[in-house]
């Protein structure tokens, strides 16, 4: 009898510290969520002037070198937003930690194949997470005001790290074609907010700094 008690007990504390975890995580995304979303706007009603750059986040490439679908997309509506007068500086941020796998040169020769003339288009080699990719957008190149492309389930996450590092911005979605896999990623995402939300309380360095980079120059200086 004692045992059953004794495990009785515990199963109860376990379903209570399940339940209060549960609603901590909901409650994080959906405080997230209503933080930023009134700084969602569209292609249409981008009205956004004096932008330092426009932030591409970075995503998949393929084993070939070409982007992913989900990349593809970031990168037309970041071009759409450049070739309309919103800011004539691209930047770049992705995964480039290692020789054999690279965003950002993929991102650049994608713009650059595009028609953007390449000394409009920055890149940030580090930008191995959404939080690093916002904190050296602000530290190493120095932007304060940015207009950030991804796609809508991330683009709250990448605002409210944004307004929590002091930069003002804005958020255009890449929703441009449903993705595989997207019921999985959304799942991620909820555990992704609460990482992120906790990175904006401790505000950690980012894995890289390094010399300042100028967004008023050629985006040449970043090829590597």
């Amino acid at each position: 009898m004692k045992r059953t008690r004794t495990i009785r007990r515990i199963l109860k504390l376990f379903s209570i510290c399940f339940l209060a975890a549960v609603g901590a995580v909901g409650g994080i995304n959906a405080a997230m969520c209503a933080a930023v979303r009134s700084r969602i706007v569209t292609p249409e009603t981008a009205y956004y002037t004096g932008a330092d750059c426009i932030l591409i986040l970075g995503a998949g490439v393929r084993d070939d070198g070409s982007p992913s679908h989900m990349l593809e997309d970031r990168l037309l509506t970041g071009i759409d937003l450049y070739e309309n007068g919103l800011c004539r500086t691209l930047l770049m941020s992705g995964d480039h930690g290692r020789e054999e796998y690279d965003e950002v040169n993929c991102m650049k020769d994608y713009a650059a194949n595009a028609g953007v003339p390449t000394e409009d288009i920055f890149m940030d080699h580090a930008g191995f997470s959404t939080y690093e990719s916002l904190y050296r957008a602000r530290d190493v190149f120095g932007a304060e005001k940015i207009i950030i492309v991804t796609q809508e389930y991330h683009l709250y996450r990448a605002l409210y790290v944004a307004d929590a590092l002091g930069l003002d911005a804005v958020g255009v979605s890449a929703d441009l074609r449903t993705y595989y896999g997207q019921s999985l990623r959304e799942t991620r995402e909820l555990a992704a907010r609460v990482k992120d939300w906790l990175y904006t309380i401790f505000q950690p360095l980012p894995t890289y700094l390094g010399t300042p980079i100028d967004l008023t120059g050629d985006g040449s200086v970043t090829n590597g």
